[in-house]
């Protein structure tokens, strides 16, 4: 009775302090996809990590991609680093995203980017923690189709193959038709 009773206080005393701890943000918006993956590298090592990001016109920054970080304490500095990666053409995006994978670098987020000369291009940010050197690797895959109902058959195929869905974006080709894009992945074997 005496320890529940102590355990109790404990708990009551340490709760307040768990639930008041303050989380920082850092807000970054540039309109270069490299200045972004630069300024995340920067912030991870003040110990911030990835929150989510949008690409889209902002009031007075014009076309930029925008990035959201956070942090609590200062205990994760230098644990987390940032590959942005930015194209046009799906081959070029599934080939970087393997090749960023294999060293060790995990999905985190995509976006849709109007370039500063007028293209789109899909926005893929990915991370790797530095503590964990044994993580595992992962196997990605870029779908893309104009079509709602390929992309659910290619969602199916690549299920019964152990791929798990990790984004999906609708992003605007080259040739100026729509595609959705979805990424999967699975751990590599």
């Amino acid at each position: 009775m005496h320890r529940s009773v102590l355990a109790l206080v404990l708990g009551l005393t340490v709760l307040p302090a768990v639930a008041s701890a303050q989380v920082e943000y850092r807000v970054l918006a540039t309109s270069k996809t490299s200045t972004t993956e630069k300024e995340m590298n920067e912030a991870a090592d003040a110990g911030f990590r990835f929150g989510g990001t949008m690409g889209g016109e902002t009031a007075f920054g014009g076309n930029e991609v925008v990035t959201v970080m956070s942090r609590e304490g200062r205990a994760d500095a230098g644990r987390y680093s940032y590959k942005l990666l930015a194209t046009t053409k799906t081959s070029t995006m599934q080939k970087e995203m393997q090749e960023a994978g294999d060293n060790g670098f995990e999905y985190r987020g995509q976006t849709v980017f109007k370039t500063t000369f007028g293209g789109k291009e899909t926005v893929v940010i990915l991370e790797r923690d530095r503590d964990n050197k044994d993580k595992q690797r992962y196997e990605y895959k870029l779908l893309a189709t104009s079509r709602t109902s390929t992309m659910q058959k290619e969602l199916l195929e690549v299920g019964d193959a152990g791929f798990q869905f990790v984004g999906i974006t609708v992003a605007e080709t080259a040739m100026g038709g729509k595609e959705v894009v979805s990424i999967v992945r699975r751990v590599r074997k």
